[in-house]
């Protein structure tokens, strides 16, 4: 009995320590990758603001290549919509729409993951020299709770992965045409 009592102890403090360590970790959590890509930013930038085309570098259709996606009737810039839904657990389904287009430098997306929260992302080019450096950037908030928060944390390291990856792609794509 007195083990048993020990061990719910234990269990009960470590969830208290979870959740104030939770509470402690910021609720905001943004993700920025970069790579330096042999082209002029204006060989880059079609390959973001045209959604389309998104899917010939994605880092997550390697994952689910039967994603499902649509789009809009606008083509590219603000406006153009793309949705996808896959049942793989790192694709999942979503709704990302461009809110601003600036020609050649950036564009900044709203993405709505249902259930899963919404976040903003953004691509960003940098001429340097003979290169553009190309950043791909997010920002989630996780809210109060202290598991999203945790989450939050484990989350960053994902999505750091995945935009390697896709910057990877996208530079290989670019620096191939």
């Amino acid at each position: 009995m007195r083990l048993l009592k020990r061990i719910v102890g234990f269990i009960l403090l470590l969830v208290v320590v979870l959740a104030i360590i939770g509470m402690l970790l910021p609720r905001e959590v943004s993700v920025a990758r970069s790579i330096d890509i042999s082209a002029s930013a204006d060989k880059i930038f079609p390959h973001f603001n045209n959604l389309e085309k998104t899917i010939a570098w994605s880092p997550w259709l390697h994952h689910d290549p039967h994603t499902k996606n649509t789009f809009n009737d606008i083509p590219e810039g603000v406006g153009a919509v793309m949705e996808w839904h896959s049942d793989h657990q790192k694709v999942g389904s979503g709704r990302m729409e461009i809110t601003d287009s600036i020609p050649d430098e950036s564009i900044a997306v709203a993405l709505d993951f249902g259930d899963m929260g919404s976040a903003t992302a953004a691509w960003n080019l940098e001429p340097a020299g003979d290169e553009t450096t190309a950043t791909w950037s997010m920002t989630t908030d996780m809210g109060a709770d202290p598991v999203g928060r945790l989450f939050g944390v484990m989350m960053k390291k994902w999505i750091a992965a995945d935009y390697d990856q896709g910057l990877k792609n996208l530079k290989e794509l670019v620096e191939s045409e």
